[in-house]
């Protein structure tokens, strides 16, 4: 036993001599440090003083008094936003200032140093050109500050500006509202007669103007619950008026338009494959081609077509009141028109004649003689058309030799021109003249 309590003596003992130890090794490693940073600081004191200052040291002036000097602003103070640089309005700033204020509190002392760290530019001039001591509270220091500075005060708001809040055209109605809000703040008026009458007068007409006229509000509050609604609803028409309608889908068979660069393209190229061939004249009126053979009958025409069973399996034309044919006496039984004879009208002579070839025909034909052309002399010849004149045109091609300044030069040198031909050149033809040429 007594072995083992000196044993516990002994590791004691020797814990306590460790921590003694632990103890001095720390105090001497902060004596080093200390050493080390005083050496640092003699080694910069020395390269300044070696160094000549550039500008002669100034002493720098301190409006504040000693009462306010002493007053430390503690380190959980956060710098203010606020910023003053002379050209602001004093009452704005002082208001922007006391809001963040009352977040960090502070005492009398602490607010002018805090206000004085707002203070930039020819603020900070100003501020620095108070003698020395001559702050020595807030209220003073604010007094002098709006002294200073009273060019700078915007003008005092009056309650009936509100009538100058106009909205805009293309203005929304969420915006006017936002914007009449603000100046009714910042007039800080309370009669909401006049708040309501200077609304009803600012806004455009529409459907919210409409509603306000046929139940009138009375309240400015009252004006932006019943505004809600109508801003949903204006800006769900906006959204429909700015979006894309989708193009119509074409149907599957129906072909695509072609552009006009493919037209013209297409009709070129094709122009190219094809050979070009002259236009055939078209005729008009009595030719070979179309004029009926003429069959002899042993009555009239005029009375061959009275009769009534030709007359059900003829084609009878609408009558008209124009002439049709160039001659103006001749009268068509069959047409029932002037212009032309009943014997040269075309559309009978093919009627009849496809009953010949039918043999309906055959009890009123000759029989001593055959079918023959009907020919007319060419007084009678006439088409079957109305005709009001006759229009002379020209078709194709430009009269000046082209559509460019070029092709025109070209056809115009080419008119004026004479080729001279070769006086010893002999004709390889003879010349013939007939009793035509006279």
């Amino acid at each position: 036993m007594e072995m083992m309590q000196a044993l516990q003596e002994a590791v004691a003992a020797s814990r306590v001599d460790q921590e003694r130890i632990q103890i001095d090794m720390v105090a001497s490693q902060a004596r080093y440090e200390e050493l080390h940073r005083d050496l640092r600081n003699l080694a910069w004191e020395r390269e300044v003083e070696e160094q000549e200052p550039a500008t002669p040291p100034r002493d720098f002036p301190m409006p504040f008094s000693q009462a306010i000097m002493v007053v430390v602003i503690p380190a959980t103070f956060v710098r203010l936003k606020a910023t003053f640089t002379g050209i602001e309005d004093p009452e704005a700033h002082f208001t922007t200032f006391h809001t963040q204020m009352m977040l960090v509190g502070g005492s009398n002392a602490v607010r002018c140093k805090l206000f004085m760290s707002t203070l930039v530019g020819t603020g900070m001039d100003w501020f620095i050109s108070l003698p020395d001591g001559h702050v020595t509270s807030f209220t003073q220091l604010s007094k002098l500050f709006r002294e200073q500075y009273i060019a700078n005060r915007a003008p005092p708001p009056i309650s009936y500006d509100l009538f100058n809040v106009k909205q805009y055209q293309g203005e929304s109605l969420k915006e006017f509202l936002k914007r009449f809000g603000a100046q009714v703040v910042k007039l800080n008026t309370k009669d909401e007669t006049m708040m309501v009458h200077a609304f009803r007068k600012g806004i455009v007409p529409g459907p919210f103007s409409e509603s306000l006229i046929r139940n009138r509000p009375k309240t400015f509050g009252e004006i932006r619950r019943r505004a809600v609604a109508h801003i949903v609803a204006e800006g769900e028409v906006n959204e429909k008026r700015t979006c894309v309608v989708p193009l119509r889908p074409r149907a599957p068979g129906r072909p695509q338009p072609l552009r006009v660069h493919e037209v013209t393209t297409d009709k070129r190229a094709l122009a190219k494959q094809q050979p070009y061939e002259s236009r055939k004249p078209q005729t008009r009126g009595r030719t070979r081609e179309n004029v009926p053979p003429r069959h002899n009958f042993v009555v009239e025409l005029k009375d061959l077509i009275a009769v009534p069973n030709i007359t059900e399996r003829l084609k009878i034309p609408a009558k008209t009141d124009k002439k049709l044919g160039p001659n103006k006496n001749a009268w068509c039984e069959f047409h029932q028109a002037f212009g032309h004879p009943i014997r040269n009208s075309l559309a009978l002579g093919h009627q009849l004649d496809e009953l010949v070839r039918n043999g309906f025909m055959k009890d009123y034909l000759v029989e001593s003689q055959g079918a023959q052309n009907l020919t007319t002399p060419e007084e009678d010849k006439g088409h079957e058309m109305p005709v009001d004149g006759e229009i002379h045109t020209i078709l194709g091609g430009f009269s000046g030799g082209g559509c460019t300044a070029s092709q025109r030069k070209k056809y115009a040198r080419a008119v004026m021109s004479v080729e001279a031909q070769e006086a010893d050149q002999a004709l390889d033809f003879d010349l013939v003249f007939t009793k035509a040429d006279l």
